[in-house]
Parts: structure tokens; sequence; C-alpha cells
């Protein structure tokens, strides 16, 4: 067996990102359901298969705005012998007539397509229809998007825009989400101050908690607490011990180091379990993941993050999101969408597998990926324009126009 180097010495006892999240998620159950308004279910994940109720169209309707006739009728002229618009009542079309027909109108019985009002020449009350017209022409069927019975919407699925409307046009008023899960966040270190507060020396302003509020908020989380914790061994346990009680997750950031000022871990292993602690990957090496005990005997969650910002901001795509994903049974959630793109930059790595902040550009002859110059753990404006986290491997060289694996920041 090959000797060891001092490089590997110090990182034998990293685990990797896989480690880390099967350690995460294991035993993750979903959060519980709870019936919202439609107004104000955008962004919520819904917690039952929704049935349709209603097909949609609800009748054959016309595509546009023209005449309808039966198609062996055409290459005539014709007598109008009706006008429907969106919302009238329709009659049967009189044989060997036709139907002025507006986008919506319903398609009278006997006729089975309409001709766009462009194509038409009318004149004393008739109309000259062209020759050749398809049945099913400009007519939308009954039940074309959505038949009575199918499954309208799966759940796990995240309502936007297009799902709310689905609903909407079902009659929909209430539905069944996964209610938010409640998180805890703590902020470490006594030189941790809210901004607003005048700087003493030594200290600096909490970029993290606003910055991982609005993440987790992305994420679908609801931040019931925010919480600095001082330098102290009992107050850091007795914080820890009130948010595992009042949230689903705990998060902190910092004091997961082994400095003597930083307490969480020791606090954590003292009070619940520790799953895991340090991970092999750059930026976030000290990540500390474990549950927290309640008094009803069930357990809350804890991700102890870094308390460099870069390394919060990595470590809440690869973990708070598909733990959140897990809590609300939404797969969308539980994986960053992977792009390959090629590489804009040069970069080595060492025993630790990087993340590195890059944007894309998408062309006509693939996605390229350019990193931010300095990628140092403290620089946070490396993450304001980040479309993309580029995974380089552990002892891996990286030259412009070689292929790398991007994690798409996609909600």
């Amino acid at each position: 067996m090959a000797d060891l180097q001092p490089t590997d010495l110090q990182t034998a006892d990293l685990q990797t990102v896989s480690a880390a999240l099967e350690a995460l998620l294991a035993g993750v159950s979903p959060v519980s359901a709870e019936e919202t308004a439609l107004g104000a279910a955008g962004g919520r994940v819904l917690a039952d298969d929704v049935m349709a109720a209603l097909n949609v169209p609800p009748f054959d309707n016309s595509a546009m705005d023209g005449y309808a006739l039966r198609a062996s009728d055409a290459g005539r002229w014709l007598p109008i012998s009706q006008r429907i618009a969106a919302g009238t009542q329709v009659a049967p079309l009189a044989p060997g007539s036709c139907a002025r027909i507006f986008t919506g109108g319903e398609l009278p019985a006997g006729a089975d397509c309409v001709v766009m009002q462009e194509r038409v020449s009318v004149e004393a009350g008739k109309a000259l229809i062209p020759d050749n017209i398809p049945p099913d022409d400009n007519v939308r069927r009954q039940g074309r998007d959505v038949r009575l019975g199918d499954c309208l919407l799966n759940k796990g699925l995240r309502l936007e825009a297009a799902a709310l409307g689905h609903l909407a046009g079902q009659g929909i008023t209430q539905v069944s989400v996964r209610r938010r899960p409640k998180v805890a966040l703590l902020s470490t270190g006594d030189e941790i101050v809210d901004p607003g507060t005048p700087l003493a020396p030594g200290q600096i302003y909490n970029s993290n908690r606003p910055m991982l509020k609005r993440l987790l908020e992305r994420f679908g989380a609801d931040v019931v607490q925010v919480v600095s914790v001082p330098d102290d061994y009992a107050q850091t346990v007795a914080l820890l011990t009130q948010a595992a009680a009042d949230a689903d997750v705990v998060v902190s950031t910092g004091g997961v180091s082994v400095g003597e000022e930083d307490h969480v871990k020791a606090a954590l292993d003292a009070l619940g379990e520790l799953d895991l602690w340090r991970l092999a990957i750059r930026p976030g090496k000290p990540l500390a993941l474990g549950r927290l005990p309640r008094a009803d005997g069930s357990e809350a969650r804890f991700v102890g993050l870094p308390g460099n910002p870069v390394s919060g901001f990595v470590g809440a795509w690869l973990f708070l999101r598909p733990l959140m994903g897990a809590l609300l049974a939404c797969p969308a959630l539980k994986a960053l969408p992977t792009l390959t793109a090629t590489a804009n930059f040069e970069t080595s790595t060492g025993p630790r597998q990087h993340y590195m902040r890059v944007t894309l550009n998408f062309s006509p002859s693939g996605i390229t990926a350019q990193a931010f110059a300095d990628q140092n753990s403290g620089v946070l404006s490396s993450c304001i324009e980040a479309d993309a986290l580029a995974v380089i491997p552990p002892h891996h060289q990286v030259t412009p126009g070689d292929t790398v694996s991007c994690l798409w920041l996609a909600e």
C-alpha cells in the first residue's frame, strides 16, 4: 500500500456530498398537509393528486373568428343561418348553411369545421367558402386539454402560474398543500452583529441571515425564528433546545469548526445526534448534520453551515434545498438540474471537490461556463450573478474547452 501524503491524511476522514445527503435525508418524512385558498397557493406544493371534474374545453368550439360548416359543403356559396358569439346559446346548423362564429363560440351540432374569416367572401347574407376544407379544421374539441376524471395535477408539484390557471379552469377555490416546513435560523459568534448596529473593533455585519432566509423561503420554508447565538456553551445548548422545539429544521451558521469558541458541534453532540461532520468539498468543509430531540420524542433536523458567506450559499443549494424537497415531498426540489458546459476558464483542484461559481452563456453551439475570477469563500459578490455551480472533481485539471458538469441554480 502506498504511503499517504500529508494532504491525504488531512482529508481521509472527510465525507462526500453524496454521503452527506444520504445522512441528511435518512428517515425524513413529509410534513403534514393543510387547505389553502387558490389565490394564496402560489409556490406551494400539492399534497394530493387533483382529479379533473370538468372537460377542458367543456364543448367543441371555434379556434378563431370565421364560419362554421359541414366540410362536405365547402367550395360554394352558403347562406349564413346564425351568428354565434362566445357564451351564446347555439342551435343546430341548418343543412346546406354556415354559421358566423367567433373565437370560443360553441360549434353547432352538424358543423365539423371552421373557415377563418380572411378566406371567405360575403355578399347579401351568403358566404363563399373555399374548397378542400378538412373536417376538424380550426376546431377545439371537447376535452382536448383535460378529460373528465383524468389526473389534472400530480401531488408533489409546485403550484406556479400555469398550474394555478389549470386549477382555476376547473372552478377550484381550495387546494390541499404541504404546510411550509418551519425553520429556525441561528447565527453564531460574538463578532457577528445585525446591520444598523455600530461596529465595534473586530465585528462584522451578518450577511448570512438575510441571504439564507431568502433562499429558505425560495425553497418553500417558513423561517419562524432568527436568533443570534453568543460564544457561550450553555447558551448555545439552551438556544438549540428552544429552536428544536419550535421548528422542523434548525440551521446554524458558524460554530461548527474546532476553535475554542465554536460551541455548536459540542452542543449538538451533547443534545442529540451528530450524523456527519466535515466534507471533502470547497467551499464548505466544516458542515455538521444531525438531529435534535424534542420533548415529545420526535426530532428536528440540524444543518450547521460554515460561517463564510459563500460556503453558506453553496451549502444551502446543496443541502437545504433537497432537505426542503424531502419535507415537502417535492421531487423537483430534491436535486438541482445538471447541465454540461464548455469551460471558458482554467483551474486545478486538490483533494476536495470544488463547487465554482460560474455564469452560463447559451448559444446555438452549446453552453459555455465562465468562472468568477476570485473563488474565495469570503467573496460573496461571486454569488450575485452566478447561474450555476461548476463541479470540479478532486485532483482534476480544467483548461478552456474542457467539458464541465454544472448544477443550475434554478428553483
